[in-house]
């Protein structure tokens, strides 16, 4: 999708708890219709059916969490999720050789083109990408501006103790300790939220390296997977990668803080990832393809992204399509009540039914 096509837009908002698409006391008609359709399309089909899914290793906590849980809701229904990247989920959709991919960056307009079949975007989930780093314990953590995340992914600030760190830092002694750059090598949707939320912030970067699921980088080592990153920078004194922040927390690592377009330093929540993307819903784009990052909300995290569910509007009628719908639905409803526990935002009302809307197109509620 052309830069152009991004535009900010909220997938999570938590304006009110009523807006929650995990909260069962919502009042709204479109959530009501949207979970009496969820509850149609939750009913357990009788006979075994298998399921491929693939992607985002952003969403995996959450959707490990979601394939346990769904087992006691359809136990004749066995998932298969491989966490293999963004690229990688798309690739196997396009091959098709999953049911569904699971993916951080929305597919392009070449990518849509390439599939020769229609395919809906189902967003299911919100949450932040976050800089973590391998340094002594501070008094607390390193906050960045824009300016220095992007210096530092461009390799032009090359030391912790580098003035465009130690600026917004003055309470801190930072060591003179090399940086050493970690990023993802595989195909990436978190890469694409990172690099949108860089070229978004510099110019330099933009021009140089651009927003994409994988990039030429500048400088760094590659780590496969948010796993494979988390465990690089956990290994390499002096590093510092960026991942979602589940893994962060998970591996005990700390997560900076980042200065938002309001000019404020912002700490990484369940809160701030809802703040920057509340008041955007109605202006969603009809294929729910948009960008969330740079949010000029004042307690916005400004790296926030959504994984979706990518799939083909004319899925072969049978066991495997009703199973595929009936799952995504489930999630959309019931499984929203895990996001919080593992750090992601849950859906807004007006969201769920913008996705129930798009499973509606590859089969209709309670078919």
């Amino acid at each position: 999708m052309p830069s152009e096509r991004l535009i900010a837009v909220g997938v999570c908002s938590m304006v009110a708890v009523a807006a929650l698409g995990c909260d069962k006391s919502e009042s709204s008609a479109a959530t009501t219709a949207g979970a009496e359709a969820g509850a149609a399309a939750t009913v357990a089909p009788k006979a075994k059916v298998a399921l491929n899914g693939g992607g985002s290793s952003f969403i995996n906590p959450v959707m490990t969490k979601w394939t346990s849980e769904y087992q006691k809701v359809a136990p004749n229904v066995e998932i298969n999720y491989q966490s293999i990247g963004s690229g990688g989920g798309i690739r196997q959709l396009m091959v098709h050789t999953v049911n569904f991919g699971a993916t951080d960056a929305p597919l392009t307009d070449d990518q849509l083109k390439e599939a020769k079949s229609p395919i809906v975007h189902v967003p299911l989930v919100m949450g932040a990408v976050v800089p973590t780093y391998n340094l002594p314990a501070q008094s607390h953590e390193i906050r960045f501006t824009p300016e220095a995340l992007a210096g530092i992914y461009l390799g032009t600030i090359k030391a912790w103790n580098d003035p465009k760190i130690t600026a917004a830092n003055t309470d801190l002694k930072l060591p003179a300790t090399p940086i050493v750059v970690v990023h993802r090598s595989d195909g990436s949707g978190t890469t694409f939220v990172w690099t949108d939320y860089l070229s978004k912030v510099s110019p330099e970067w933009k021009t140089k390296v651009g927003a994409a699921t994988s990039v030429n980088w500048p400088t760094g080592l590659g780590g496969r997977g948010n796993e494979g990153v988390s465990g690089t920078v956990k290994q390499t004194p002096g590093a510092i990668g960026y991942v979602e922040l589940t893994y962060a927390i998970q591996n005990k690592m700390p997560a900076g803080e980042v200065k938002n377009r309001a000019g404020n330093f912002i700490k990484p929540s369940i809160d701030a990832v809802t703040a920057a993307a509340a008041g955007y819903v109605p202006s969603l784009p009809d294929d729910l393809r948009y960008s969330i990052v740079d949010s000029p909300g004042p307690t916005a995290w400004p790296i926030a992204g959504t994984t979706w569910a990518a799939l083909y509007q004319d899925m072969p009628a049978g066991p495997e399509r009703t199973a595929t719908v009936t799952f995504l639905r489930w999630a959309i409803h019931d499984g929203q009540k895990f996001c919080s526990a593992l750090d992601y935002a849950p859906l807004p009302a007006e969201l769920v039914a913008k996705a129930d809307a798009k499973l509606n197109l590859v089969e209709p509620a309670g078919k």
